[in-house]
């Protein structure tokens, strides 16, 4: 199932994405040297998103001031594992233009991240949040969901069709989200962080944990709420 390239992803605003459309979402989470809060976001989204829709995700990550190369660090490395993901593999790499193109959702971890990416790539405005503002948003996307009614039935008998109705779902995502964002104001911008715990006591490693964690847990409900059966069933699109 293919797309033409141009999807209408809210009122009055159109963007051109991927042209097909059962290709994995790509989504990237960002933060400063890429080896302590992006890394765990990347690996804890791609293990769960995995379990909800397998190959429908690809999760990367990347850094404004990369240190290129390196682990994750090693106080990271546990909570992956403590939350059921993998750190193995994992090298830092610094984000680039190049990196940004084609990617359908970026994730940040603070407002200052999410500046420097669109200083990089203009054309993600609608594209790119905080990981703490995104996942309050589902959370209200979620609380509405509760009382819409159901979609109607969409054949999604084979992969292909599973993995393009994920895939629309998704890349439509960023503009639903925006849509409520008058709704999860936090009462304190600096609640849009994700502290930076790099060379600092483990016990800042355990507020990063505490901030990104849930972000990531709503992330995934909303993921698991709104995947597509497969067959003949009702998809959220």
């Amino acid at each position: 199932m293919k797309g033409t390239g141009r999807t209408v992803l809210g009122t009055g605003w159109k963007e051109t994405i991927s042209l097909d459309t059962s290709a994995p979402v790509r989504i990237l989470t960002v933060c400063t040297g890429n080896i302590c809060r992006s890394p765990v976001a990347e690996r804890l989204l791609q293990a769960g998103l995995d379990q909800v829709v397998p190959g429908g995700f690809e999760v990367s990550s990347a850094g404004t001031r990369a240190l290129v190369g390196e682990p994750m660090q090693p106080i990271s490395a546990d909570i992956v594992r403590t939350f059921g993901g993998d750190p193995e593999g994992f090298a830092a790499r610094q984000l680039t233009p190049r990196i940004l193109r084609g990617v359908d959702l970026v994730l940040t971890m603070t407002a200052g991240h999410r500046g420097e990416v669109l200083q990089l790539d203009a054309s993600l405005l609608k594209r790119t949040f905080t990981i703490r503002e995104f996942a309050r948003m589902l959370d209200v996307l979620d609380g509405r969901s509760a009382d819409a009614p159901a979609a109607a039935p969409q054949d999604t008998s084979d992969d292909g069709g599973w993995l393009a109705a994920n895939a629309a779902f998704w890349r439509g995502l960023p503009a639903r989200a925006a849509g409520v964002r008058h709704l999860a104001l936090p009462p304190d911008p600096a609640d849009n962080d994700i502290v930076d715990p790099y060379r600092r006591a483990p016990e800042v490693y355990r507020q990063m944990e505490d901030q990104l964690a849930p972000a990531i847990v709503s992330i995934l409900r909303h993921a698991r709420l709104n995947a597509p059966a497969r067959g003949n069933a009702s998809t959220p699109l």
